[in-house]
């Protein structure tokens, strides 16, 4: 079987009775061509079926059209709003979005910064677990902006982060009008830029409030990570256990249920993040929502704005569910 021949720009400037060189400007350029040219351009285009080749496309501008948005762990339901709202965006503005998940590990996310790097426009990294110094190192090389992380001193690359201080207040506040005077954080990675945000706001609002505050961990982050963290957070005797992330938090809850703990009759758990499921496990998980789909959108209009250094805060609010209750 004879594939068809692919409409090539020569075809197309044939057909209109222009040069190819024309028919390139009119596609990739259009201010510099002949609006009516252009349009006639575009009406023969579309009649042979011709179709950009990006690779082409991409040596003569240097442009790929293309983002790379890395992730810590591609399975973690909070990253699939960052990831729809990045998409969206990268979509609206005509890119294409790659994918990379980084496994929670500072190498490999330095490895798909040098893979992908030089062969994308631009890069998001979300909640990146890198040191400053391979941050500083990739935006050096790369447009780069970052969500869930700010890169203090290094000028030009643009964050969104989510407003923990605001947020921790409101986990704070919430359990001391249910009567807890103490709390446990169960911490996750110490790479985790959020999570030592999470824990800086939570002390500051227990202080202020006069709650005892004793962080435990790291754990994983995962409800693999839930048994261990929620031993220790009951050998801690805290009232309230706070958590790194709704699948810690899921994890915690299944442990104090196999343990005959109960929630939140004997003590409150709350998590962070409302991802996808946090209201269907048992009981329904309390928990800081993040905007995670507008963080990933707006990450995305930054790399769109070169030059653009801001630090964007998204809001964040607590959504109160059955796994908090009055202190007994």
């Amino acid at each position: 079987m004879t594939l068809p021949k692919r409409v090539t720009i020569t075809d197309v400037a044939e057909a209109a009775g222009v040069a190819a060189s024309t028919v390139s400007r009119a596609l990739s350029t259009p201010g510099r061509v002949n609006a009516t040219t252009r349009e006639h351009i575009l009406e023969v285009a579309e009649r042979l079926g011709y179709v950009p080749n990006p690779s082409a496309r991409a040596m003569s501008s240097g442009r790929t059209h293309t983002f790379a948005l890395l992730v810590p762990d591609i399975t973690n339901p909070y990253f699939a709003g960052a990831i729809k709202g990045a998409e969206r965006a990268a979509a609206a503005a005509g890119k294409t979005l790659v994918l990379g998940d980084t496994q929670e590990s500072p190498s490999v996310e330095r490895e798909l910064v040098q893979r992908l790097g030089p062969a994308v426009d631009g890069l998001v990294i979300a909640a990146a677990r890198g040191t400053d110094e391979d941050l500083a190192a990739a935006a050096g090389r790369h447009r780069l902006a970052l969500v869930n992380r700010t890169l203090p001193g290094v000028a030009g690359v643009p964050s969104v982060v989510a407003d923990y201080d605001a947020g921790t207040r409101q986990i704070v506040d919430h359990l001391v009008s249910l009567g807890h005077e103490s709390l446990v954080f169960l911490a996750g990675p110490h790479e985790s830029w959020s999570g030592a945000r999470r824990w800086a706001g939570l002390l500051a609002a227990a202080e202020s409030s006069g709650v005892a505050a004793r962080r435990l961990g790291p754990y994983q982050p995962t409800l693999q990570g839930g048994p261990a963290a929620a031993d220790a957070a009951l050998a801690a005797r805290a009232t309230a256990i706070v958590c790194h992330n709704d699948m810690l938090a899921i994890g915690v809850l299944r442990r104090l249920a196999g343990r005959g703990v109960r929630v939140p009759d004997d003590v409150s758990v709350v998590g962070f993040d409302d991802m996808f499921g946090a209201d269907f496990c048992q009981p329904a998980l309390t928990t800081l929502a993040e905007r995670t789909e507008d963080a990933g959108a707006c990450a995305i209009d930054l790399l769109l704005r070169p030059g653009s250094a801001a630090t964007v805060v998204v809001p964040t609010q607590l959504k109160v569910r059955d796994s908090t209750g009055p202190c007994r």
